[in-house]
């Protein structure tokens, strides 16, 4: 049985947002929309896309037709690296809006922090929040340098921060930091797009729960309170992965998969951009 009880974290805002939920990278067209239609059916409220994904006009037609009130859905899309500078911002956040076909986004990130404009694009996102045209504003990519550098130009501490983080990238200070400063961290590409879940450690601890890798891996997210985003279109897959929902993990256990970290990464390094 799927567990139907969506957990939630309270932003810094008092903003309620799912801690597990949908990232559509890479998908499209029919794919995207079916995608989006099957998790909402599953029980995932929270979807996330990207002006960068190209997949927003079938994420806002899937929500469209899911049927459910809109204040049920959390909703996050992205500013993306070509739309950096506070005007480009203010314009590609319109661009994304009616693509969506909605009146508000739940959440709007800074997707990458592209150098030269971060602190006029922080401060488009600022705007937006103080004239309530999204619920909440945060980064994405954004480790403590950029996190740091951040706070000297800003008026509000971001929200979230979404990053690569797995077993095999366990960015400990990085969330010690967003811990003590409130700031909700959100894990994309989680399973490693399947790479490391053949590491016997997982395989070992998949057998002693019942559960299937992938499972472990995002209950260990949630066992640390990091929101986590997993990418799937099958129905099966959601399926599996929404389940991480329903058990736990030991403590033993999530402290024995915190020392996997081997500084794997999937996706570029944030820092180059520094």
């Amino acid at each position: 049985m799927v567990n139907k009880q969506q957990p939630y974290t309270t932003l810094s805002n008092g903003i309620q947002m799912p801690l597990l939920g949908l990232g559509v990278y890479d998908m499209y067209d029919k794919e995207a929309e079916q995608a989006t239609l099957d998790a909402l059916e599953i029980g995932y409220r929270l979807i996330d896309t990207a002006s960068l994904y190209n997949n927003e006009t079938e994420i806002g037609r899937a929500i469209k037709k899911c049927g459910l009130p809109r204040n049920e859905v959390f909703i996050t899309t992205k500013v993306g690296n070509g739309d950096h500078g506070f005007d480009a911002t203010m314009r590609a956040f319109e661009t994304s809006l009616g693509k969506l076909q909605l009146d508000y986004v739940d959440l709007y990130l800074v997707h990458w922090p592209v150098s030269g404009k971060r602190k006029e694009t922080w401060l488009a996102l600022e705007k937006l929040y103080t004239d309530k045209r999204v619920r909440a504003i945060g980064v994405a990519n954004y480790l403590v340098p950029f996190l740091e550098e951040l706070s000297g130009y800003s008026s509000f501490t971001p929200m979230l921060d979404q990053v690569e983080f797995t077993p095999w990238l366990f960015q400990e200070n990085l969330l010690e930091y967003c811990q003590e400063r409130k700031i909700q961290l959100q894990s994309y590409s989680p399973i490693t797009r399947g790479k490391k879940l053949g590491d016997p450690r997982l395989l070992e601890l998949s057998k002693k729960y019942g559960k299937t890798p992938a499972q472990i891996v995002l209950r260990w997210n949630l066992e640390h309170g990091i929101s986590t985003i997993p990418k799937s279109s099958s129905k099966n897959r959601l399926l599996e992965n929404f389940e991480a929902t329903g058990f736990s993990l030991g403590k033993e256990d999530v402290a024995y998969i915190d020392t996997f970290n081997e500084d794997f990464r999937i996706c570029d390094n944030p820092m180059d951009m520094f």
